[in-house]
């Protein structure tokens, strides 16, 4: 069972093609069988959250808020690591900030 704050390596599919591609992604939450993803970018020109070496990534990364993905637990290929109680919430934060928009 994965847990909010992990970062996993997952199997997801992008929009601009078919083909499905194992990247890393932290997990937001998991709800009947379903998980919640926010994908992770290596591109540090891109927005987002920044994730760096420091706090467990391979190399310094973005979490992409807008990427996001419903895995199932198979999908999921490896725990890499865990975010820590301060990143976890800036992340929900910002997903915070955007869902805000639907009430307007």
């Amino acid at each position: 069972m994965y847990k909010p704050g992990d970062v996993v390596l997952a199997k997801v599919q992008y929009t601009d093609t078919f083909e499905i591609k194992s990247r890393p992604a932290v997990v937001l939450f998991e709800e009947m069988g379903n998980i919640i993803i926010a994908g992770i970018t290596s591109n540090t020109k891109m927005k987002g959250i920044p994730l760096t070496e420091k706090e467990g990534a391979v190399k310094d990364s973005v979490i992409k808020p807008n990427y996001l993905f419903t895995v199932s637990e198979q999908m999921i290929t490896k725990l890499l690591f865990r975010l820590g109680k301060e990143k976890k919430k800036i992340i929900y934060r910002e997903l915070g900030r955007r869902f805000s928009a639907l009430n307007q």
